[in-house]
């Protein structure tokens, strides 16, 4: 993942004021832009893409605050009010909007580093052009362009989809991409096959009429009834028992169900989108999953990739997390390099869910409103996390050499000879492939660090 570059302008007057803080932002490896006036820079903004603005309160046109009631701030990664000038009614009501700051000229150098710093995370997560969310989930990696593509491909046309992938990759978010984007216009209706007791999966699935058990003292429509016209999200599909998975392929070939203790079907208009964390191929041949009904729910397979296969996903994953927690709390806290650094070349077992728990985590430590690696708490042992690792069959040799390249870099605290020496290879050999991940964008500048070709 290369560093990114942030886009800062500069709306202030004072050429001195300009050069001193244009001068501090490219060292922090930030583009600058600059506008004297109100005038100008309206008009650099309604044709840019900034990730910090610094704006004086005093321009000869009129007050800074006039430009903030004008633009969409949504649009902006930050902005930072300046003034040589203080008053309470310019500070109540810049810290009113949501993403300002508000300070005091003579500017400290460290307060514009800090900002700067945040200009090029917010660069980094937000890239230029690059978009990258999609119904509420986020992705510029390759694996997840495609899979973007393949939910809007499939969406509208009425055939079952079956969703697998690791525990916290996403497989409900992708179904509820697939609802959104399908045009029916009933109810996402989901339900975990594996957090209902089975003896009462096939009431919940299907419904009851009253007397049909004990207890059942009034009919109750079932979640394919409730689902009538939109769509129904069974999750973790091999959990429910083999006589259920039975009916459910009568269901579906008959589009019709009888609910328990009754005799009457009830035609239903439902769209099936199934989901599991296991191999099928593995479930089908174990038995936890009928051949003839994995082929009735795979009309059109769905495979989500791991995270730690596309790690360029990582910085803006965790900062959507943030953002939310900022929101949420009132909070102007952000992710520090360190921070990402140390994200970026985890294993991640639990995925996108464990980032956010990870981010979750390093917010509520966090003494400041930096976010950095030794904020967060470190991870409970697992059998991913003690030196091991987990390749997933179908992973091409490069990215077996790429995660146990990288893995190994980490547990020796990225020092090239060491891992060179356990790997059996050349710490000029580390480097080079470095090169060549750093160039595809996997890794930073700060993962590459020195040619350390010379061995002891």
């Amino acid at each position: 993942m290369a560093d990114s570059v942030g886009s800062v302008l500069i709306v202030d007057d004072n050429v001195e004021f300009q050069s001193s803080v244009a001068d501090l932002a490219a060292l922090a490896n930030c583009a600058v832009s600059h506008a004297a006036t109100l005038r100008e820079a309206r008009r650099i903004i309604r044709d840019g893409r900034f990730d910090l603005v610094i704006l004086d309160l005093d321009l000869p046109d009129g007050s800074g605050l006039e430009l903030l009631e004008e633009i969409d701030l949504a649009t902006l990664g930050e902005v930072a009010i300046v003034t040589g000038h203080p008053s309470v009614d310019s500070a109540v009501r810049a810290v009113r909007l949501p993403i300002v700051d508000y300070l005091v000229k003579p500017l400290a150098p460290e307060a514009l580093t800090r900002l700067f710093e945040r200009a090029r995370l917010h660069a980094r997560a937000h890239p230029a052009g690059a978009g990258g969310e999609f119904s509420g989930m986020i992705g510029q990696s390759p694996q997840m362009k495609a899979l973007f593509d393949r939910i809007d491909r499939v969406a509208r046309h009425d055939m079952t989809v079956f969703v697998h992938g690791e525990s916290g990759t996403g497989k409900e978010l992708v179904a509820r991409a697939v609802h959104e984007r399908s045009g029916r216009k009933g109810e996402f209706v989901a339900l975990n096959c594996g957090a209902v007791a089975s003896d009462l999966l096939s009431s919940q699935l299907f419904g009851h009429e009253r007397g049909a058990f004990t207890g059942a003292s009034q009919a109750h429509a079932g979640f394919f009834e409730r689902a009538e016209g939109g769509t129904l999200f069974l999750d973790e599909i091999t959990e429910m028992p083999g006589p259920l998975q039975v009916y459910l392929l009568r269901v579906l070939e008959s589009r019709a169900v009888t609910r328990v203790g009754g005799t009457r079907e009830v035609a239903v208009d439902v769209r099936v989108i199934a989901a599991t964390n296991r191999d099928p191929a593995d479930a089908v041949a174990r038995g936890v999953l009928r051949g003839d009904l994995y082929y009735r729910l795979a009309d059109f397979p769905i495979e989500l990739a791991p995270l730690r296969e596309r790690r360029e996903d990582i910085a803006p994953l965790a900062q959507r997390f943030l953002d939310r927690l900022n929101e949420r709390y009132g909070t102007r806290n952000y992710l520090t390099a360190d921070a990402l650094r140390q994200w970026v070349v985890r294993p991640w077992p639990g995925n996108v869910r464990e980032l956010r728990h990870v981010v979750q985590r390093a917010y509520v430590l966090a003494t400041g409103d930096a976010i950095g690696a030794s904020e967060e708490s470190p991870p409970r042992p697992s059998a991913l996390d003690d030196g091991a690792i987990i390749f997933r069959v179908g992973m091409s040799f490069e990215e077996v050499e790429r995660e146990m390249l990288l893995k190994t870099l980490a547990h020796h605290g990225n020092n090239k000879r060491q891992a060179a020496r356990v790997l059996g290879i050349t710490a000029k050999t580390i480097y080079n492939r470095l090169l060549r991940y750093r160039a595809l964008e996997l890794i930073g500048d700060e993962q590459l660090g020195d040619d350390e070709s010379d061995e002891d």
